[in-house]
């Protein structure tokens, strides 16, 4: 379904899920919800070798990925040992969860919001999207990129607005931004997103 330009590091692994009905009639799902912890039982535990990691994925294009430009993966670290994350939908909540286990960024995009063809590849020069509902940009130049047909949409730091999940959401599109040098762990984390989803 994504076609994946050459890059020498990347190591991703994507799927798709359809819910039953959408996020907004699901609510919390507390099952999920309860490994949103740091100390939660997961198949693997983040550490400063994975992270290392990710961030030499990031930089391969010339992408700075320090800031308010780090991976998403951290971020959660941090929200989530603070106790700054509450739940958002099912579909987001699955992802962080597996996001903040296993040390990878990991992206959901609304697929009924995204045009087909999807592919992964390096942004160009000047390109950029908006990240929230308050219209804040990034800068997208040198950072490997979902792209459907209308360009850019997703990423390792923050998914595009225009893609993102909405109560009305019921099928989602997941790119896990594993690397080579943690061979197979984008895998295995895609299938125990979906299968703490039901999948």
């Amino acid at each position: 379904m994504i076609s994946i330009d050459p890059h020498p590091l990347l190591e991703a692994s994507s799927f798709e899920f359809t819910f039953p009905k959408p996020l907004g009639e699901l609510g919390r799902v507390e099952s999920i919800m309860e490994l949103l912890k740091l100390d939660a039982p997961a198949p693997f535990r983040s550490d400063d070798a994975v992270r290392g990691q990710v961030r030499e994925l990031l930089r391969y294009g010339g992408y700075k990925p320090t800031g308010r430009g780090k991976p998403a993966s951290e971020y959660l670290i941090r929200a989530v040992g603070e106790g700054a994350l509450g739940s958002i939908n099912a579909a987001v909540d699955a992802c962080n969860v597996c996001s903040l286990h296993s040390g990878l960024p990991i992206s959901v995009v609304d697929l009924d919001l995204a045009k087909a063809p999807f592919r992964i590849g390096i942004a160009p020069e000047g390109s950029s999207y908006v990240f929230n509902q308050g219209g804040q940009t990034i800068d997208l130049a040198g950072l490997v990129c979902l792209f459907d047909a209308d360009g850019a949409c997703a990423n390792a730091v923050k998914d595009a607005q225009r893609t993102k999940t909405t109560p009305a959401t019921t099928r989602v599109l997941y790119v896990v931004w594993g690397t080579k040098a943690v061979p197979g762990r984008a895998a295995a984390a895609a299938e125990w997103c979906r299968k703490m989803l039901g999948g």
